[in-house]
């Protein structure tokens, strides 16, 4: 047998081929295999851990959305309050400027009907005084005269019984 012939190229090589695949069998294989399971189980280990992690962040998502809808409703809770309190504040504003003005007309209108009094006391005496100084003088114009004096006594007199 010639071993650069094509016959004998084919047995040695069908024969390192079995030596190969029998050492392969015998000492590679279950390396292999375990290495392909090892492989096969950290994918599959990725995989639950990426399905874990994008159900956390699906929480996360829904967690954060409701901290976000409650952020929303306590901001609108804070506007509406002060809101509420600005309507308040204006209101008793109104309420002691209101009451401030109903003081003031008070004592404008006490002030207005004092001098009012005063007037009419004023121009009373004043009118007291002229019709003393009218009745003054028409009493001398009317006691020059004796007959008219007694007269003017009589009627007096009368007036004063039937009173």
């Amino acid at each position: 047998m010639n071993l650069t012939s094509p016959e004998s190229l084919i047995f040695w090589m069908t024969l390192f081929f079995l030596i190969f695949f029998f050492l392969l069998t015998k000492f590679g294989w279950k390396p292999i295999l375990q290495a392909v399971k090892e492989r096969e189980r950290s994918i599959e280990e990725a995989l639950d851990e990426a399905e874990r992690v994008k159900q956390e962040m699906a929480k996360l998502k829904a967690d954060n959305e409701k901290l976000l809808q409650e952020a929303r409703q306590q901001r609108e809770q804070i506007l509406k309050e002060a809101r509420e309190l600005k309507e308040q504040m204006l209101a008793e504003a109104r309420s002691e400027a209101e009451k401030q003005r109903a003081e003031e007309l008070n004592k404008t209108r006490q002030i207005i009907e004092a001098e009012r009094q005063a007037a009419l006391k004023d121009i009373h005496n004043q009118v007291a005084q002229i019709a003393v100084e009218m009745a003054e003088k028409v009493l001398r114009g009317q006691l020059d005269d004796k007959d008219r004096q007694v007269e003017l006594i009589k009627k007096n007199l009368k007036e004063l019984n039937l009173n």
